[in-house]
């Protein structure tokens, strides 16, 4: 059992490191925040205040970390497919781009996020630490197979090695802070003038949680900017190359979770995150500040399987009026057209997940899946269609020895 235990394992981290080129369909704009993650993948994303994988708590409040005991091992996968049409119904400034309709090529995305935690209470600490890979933004289109969209495609995504640390100050107040260190790649977006560039940044997290009641939590996180300057990014007409500015937004979120119903049974979710992309670099000249409304619940069965279900309302964060450039980059097409290729329009999502715990002796294993409905918007005389779904599972693997006082593992399999 072991022997298997430790391929799986080892094919775990193989996969994370063959993750793709990555094609969202934008969750929340770029960010995919906790959308696919084990647990809160079934949930609609929530966790802020009582997440019930560790990924979440990497992702959205650190000071949840407090609340995951002993030794944790989580690996999680997710295949996100998205339907992305464009129809352009004209020639656009310079002739650069014709008249096209176009279903875009860019493949569907294979993403894995891990994630280990360790609570240090056996040496008389009240810590929890973290260490994490995680999937965080990605956007991609592909429309060259089309000659009249003059070799259009786009992809910009961000993978991030994150670091944190819960801290229970009192028996109901816990404080968190984290730190992410992210490798970026972006291409295309503005046809025939950029070409691939990587970039590094870096992400704080700080939260908090409170236990209003012994069954009902409050959260609260601020993720702070990450900034991306892509070197030599852009070739506009004769100038030289240009470097492109690029951040993602501030991002602040409130959470509520409650355990009281059916007798204990019924864990409901429900959070708010807000996204202030109209101060960020780049993303600014395209979309307004976002608010996103997540709902989520999990059922717990007599026997200890957890149903889950929930909603996601996201605003539309398309600005009324488009800015005359972008990041200071006036594109040889238009900037109707770049916003076509960018849209952050999708509105509602539904998701569906199950939870068994203790598949095998301290392992638990979830399954989750979900949808983002068909939304259309025109950008100028370019109109986008854009819909997706995502389907995914995660295994945890759970050490109680010494440091909580309790084994859920036998000592010898």
């Amino acid at each position: 059992m072991l022997k298997r235990t430790g391929w799986a394992v080892v094919l775990g981290v193989i996969g994370t490191c063959l993750v793709p080129s990555l094609s969202y369909a934008q969750v929340f704009g770029v960010e995919l925040r906790a959308n696919a993650l084990p647990a809160a993948g079934g949930m609609a994303g929530t966790g802020i205040a009582r997440p019930q994988d560790v990924q979440s708590s990497m992702v959205l409040n650190t000071a949840t970390l407090t609340q995951h005991k002993g030794t944790n091992f989580s690996f999680s996968g997710a295949w996100i497919e998205p339907t992305f049409n464009l129809d352009n119904e004209a020639i656009l400034p310079g002739g650069s781009v014709s008249p096209f309709r176009q279903k875009s090529d860019r493949p569907g995305s294979l993403i894995g996020n891990i994630v280990a935690t360790q609570d240090f209470s056996a040496l008389g600490l009240p810590v929890t630490a973290g260490l994490g890979l995680i999937t965080a933004s990605g956007l991609g289109v592909d429309y060259r197979e089309s000659a009249a969209s003059n070799g259009t495609s786009a992809e910009f995504m961000v993978l991030s090695t994150a670091s944190a640390l819960g801290v229970q100050l009192t028996d109901r107040l816990s404080f968190g802070a984290g730190l992410n260190i992210a490798t970026a790649q972006m291409d295309g977006v503005f046809s025939g003038q950029s070409a691939s560039t990587p970039d590094y940044g870096v992400r704080g997290n700080l939260g908090l949680t409170y236990d209003v009641f012994d069954r009902t939590t409050l959260g609260a996180f601020w993720l702070t900017k990450e900034k991306h300057v892509f070197e030599n990014f852009i070739q506009a007409g004769p100038f030289p190359f240009q470097d492109v500015s690029m951040e993602l937004p501030n991002i602040f979120g409130i959470g509520i979770s409650d355990e009281s119903l059916c007798c204990g049974k019924l864990l409901v979710s429900v959070d708010l995150q807000y996204m202030k992309w109209s101060d960020t670099d780049f993303w600014g000249s395209l979309w307004d500040d976002q608010l996103a409304v997540q709902t989520g619940l999990q059922y717990t069965t007599d026997r200890g399987i957890r149903l889950r279900g929930g909603y996601t309302f996201v605003e539309n964060a398309s600005r009324t009026t488009p800015a005359a450039s972008i990041g200071g980059i006036t594109p040889q097409t238009s900037v109707d057209y770049i916003r076509s290729l960018l849209p952050n329009i999708s509105q509602n999502r539904i998701s569906a997940g199950i939870g068994v715990p203790n598949v095998l002796p301290g392992i638990d294993l979830d399954l989750f899946a979900g949808g983002m409905f068909k939304e259309s918007q025109s950008f100028g005389a370019t109109t986008v269609d854009l819909e997706a779904y995502w389907v995914g599972f995660g295994i945890t693997w759970r050490f109680r020895r010494g440091a909580c006082g309790h084994q859920c593992t036998p000592d010898q399999w």
